[in-house]
């Protein structure tokens, strides 16, 4: 039996810098682990089953990344079968990565539990093959990625002691519909330098999610969310990915706040 709590990650900044000849974009962002967790636990079984719990997840079992994380490790090193059990809590399409995540723990689970002895550099290699931003997800500790999201360069950021508050309003945004409407362009400042010498209270200014103009524009409910978040006391407020989730960072816990919308506070601690 092996069991994994997977991460969510918020983005701080992101900027679409090119496009590529693959079709994928290339990207610059800074990629914060956070703690809002999904539950995965794995066994050994005759026969391979994936088990969901808590959120509805859309499509088949084949469709779901576990299961793609299996197969692949299945391919590679000839493992047994197992059954997955995955308690979902982090939204899916949120701009959170929780399915990447729980990819990159499916793939941490089998190589423990078969004693598999993989390096984390193949792990990171198996994870980017599964999804841009899952290479991040096998160390989840802050970085500045770029390529598809699946080079990671670790960062020297801490937000220990503040407080995040992530707004999930659960509308769909499409990620190829938002990608077409990016013009792809140089970050213009250095990114990593500046997330690592100022403090959350300067960023307002000068970081921004590149998808927001366009979703902004296109779901004014959004943009009231993002305001809200700066009127109740946030020192930087953002949308997550393409979205549609917002988070903001606080000094201090906040008491209370207006949205209907599904709403988590967490105390961030350096792990």
């Amino acid at each position: 039996m092996a069991i994994a709590f997977p991460k969510a990650k918020i983005n701080i900044g992101l900027y679409i810098t090119g496009k590529r000849q693959d079709g994928y974009h290339d990207l610059c962002s800074c990629f914060y682990p956070v703690p809002f967790y999904d539950v995965l636990e794995i066994l050994p079984s005759d026969d391979y089953a994936l088990h969901v719990s808590g959120l509805d997840i859309a499509g088949t079992t084949e469709d779901n990344l576990c299961t793609k994380a299996f197969r692949l490790m299945q391919e590679k090193h000839g493992i047994g079968a197992v059954n997955i059990y995955l308690h979902k809590h982090i939204p899916m399409g949120a701009g959170l990565g929780g399915g990447s995540s729980d990819a990159a723990a499916t793939l941490q689970l089998l190589n423990e539990l078969f004693d598999l002895q993989l390096p984390s550099q193949t792990l990171k290699d198996y994870a980017a093959s599964l999804g841009s931003d899952c290479a991040f997800f096998i160390d989840a500790q802050p970085a500045l990625c770029t390529g598809r999201g699946e080079i990671c360069r670790p960062l020297p950021l801490s937000l220990h002691g503040y407080h995040l508050v992530v707004v999930y309003p659960n509308v769909h945004i499409s990620t190829a519909e938002a990608y077409r409407h990016m013009r792809p362009a140089p970050v213009g400042y250095d990114l990593a330098h500046f997330l690592t010498t100022h403090e959350p209270e300067a960023w307002s200014t000068v970081v921004f999610n590149q998808f927001e103009e366009y979703v902004l524009a296109q779901y004014p409910d959004l943009a009231l969310l993002k305001k809200q978040l700066y009127e109740s006391g946030a020192c930087y407020a953002s949308m997550s990915g393409s979205g549609s989730a917002f988070y903001g960072i606080f000094k201090q816990p906040l008491a209370n706040h207006p949205w209907q919308y599904p709403t988590w506070q967490f105390a961030i601690q350096n792990d």
